[in-house]
């Protein structure tokens, strides 16, 4: 599987998708320890703070996890975020492949 980046390219990649961390934690990534926790509209983002050369947070993540929290505004923008970032999604309840 392909890395979707670092932690910071990431973030970076989802800020135009109205995506962020809400600036808690020592990290400004959330309070839960060795995980990011971003906040979509409609979907959360949690993905890991992975050790890479340079220190916390620069490793490269090959994937992360959305929990859908609002289906009538999430499946929109995730959609087109995965056609514009060239990501799947993959629902493991399903099976289904998105994007």
């Amino acid at each position: 599987m392909a890395p979707l980046g670092t932690c910071e390219e990431i973030v970076a990649l989802l800020a135009p998708h109205n995506t962020a961390p809400d600036g808690s934690g020592p990290q400004g990534m959330g309070e839960e320890l060795g995980m990011a926790v971003l906040y979509g509209p409609g979907f959360v983002v949690e993905m890991p703070l992975t050790a890479g050369e340079g220190g916390a947070g620069n490793g490269e993540i090959s994937q992360i996890m959305v929990t859908v929290t609002d289906e009538d505004f999430a499946w929109s923008v995730l959609m087109r975020l995965c056609r514009q970032l060239q990501w799947k999604m993959l629902d493991p309840e399903s099976g289904r492949t998105f994007g």
